[in-house]
């Protein structure tokens, strides 16, 4: 079977298309949804990605959370379909309300891009299985409002339900609390995290790694992680 990938495009979104080739290497078929509509189009996942959807204005993904689509994502990702929601797709995620706490602006105040270190926290998503617990990943990271926020119950249940997905290492790039780069919900369907591993798919134009300048392809197994989900689904 082809598994079919939902790329939703936002007023601002910028990173759709990148989104769309990482879903094309990966192996699966890309297809390109509109915010204003209501159909998802047979799609088998769904990923919002990066930009400044509506200028970032109010909040970062307050109005893209209310789009017409998004309702149809939240019927989706109640019924189990994967969905990831990438930077500023993250933003729409918490402001959705299909994930907890919130983002706000970077400690520091300034715009952040970096080749990121990860620590994968959980590996039984729809988006991580291909990965292993506690392994080290690099993905390119650039943000303004990357501040991860919730409140200390909702962290602890966080944590205490193994809802953190990923995990700065080595360095905090934003102030979010308790080092939370990436989420997942209970069901294991809907992550979102502010890294950007559409940017780290393809050999020569991923991350600088110790093993080559602009080599690294650790965003890959994000895409073929859903493929294989939806698969298992499928079978």
């Amino acid at each position: 079977m082809t598994v079919r990938i939902g790329v939703v495009t936002f007023p601002g979104s910028l990173d759709d298309r990148d989104a769309q080739r990482a879903v094309r290497i990966a192996g699966a078929e890309p297809v390109a949804l509109w915010h204003g509509s209501h159909d998802l189009e047979g799609v088998d996942a769904v990923i919002l990605p990066g930009g400044f959807s509506y200028g970032d204005y109010l909040r970062s993904g307050a109005i893209a959370a209310l789009s017409p689509i998004m309702t149809e994502i939240k019927d989706a990702a109640a019924k189990g379909m994967p969905i990831l929601g990438i930077c500023n797709g993250f933003q729409m995620l918490v402001e959705a309300h299909l994930l907890p706490g919130g983002l706000i602006r970077n400690d520091h105040q300034h715009f952040v891009r970096r080749d990121q270190k990860l620590t994968v926290e959980n590996a039984d998503t729809a988006w991580t299985n291909e990965f292993t617990r506690g392994q080290e990943i690099i993905i390119p990271l650039k943000n303004a409002e990357g501040g991860y926020i919730a409140a200390d119950e909702t962290l602890d249940r966080i944590e205490g339900e193994g809802l953190v997905a990923f995990r700065y290492a080595g360095v905090n790039p934003n102030g979010s609390l308790r080092d939370i780069a990436g989420l997942t919900n209970p069901a294991g369907n809907v992550v979102g995290l502010m890294p950007h591993p559409e940017h780290a798919t393809e050999p020569g134009f991923g991350p600088d790694t110790a093993a080559a300048m602009r080599s690294g392809v650790d965003g890959l197994p994000f895409f073929t992680s859903a493929i294989a989900a939806v698969a298992r689904v499928a079978a």
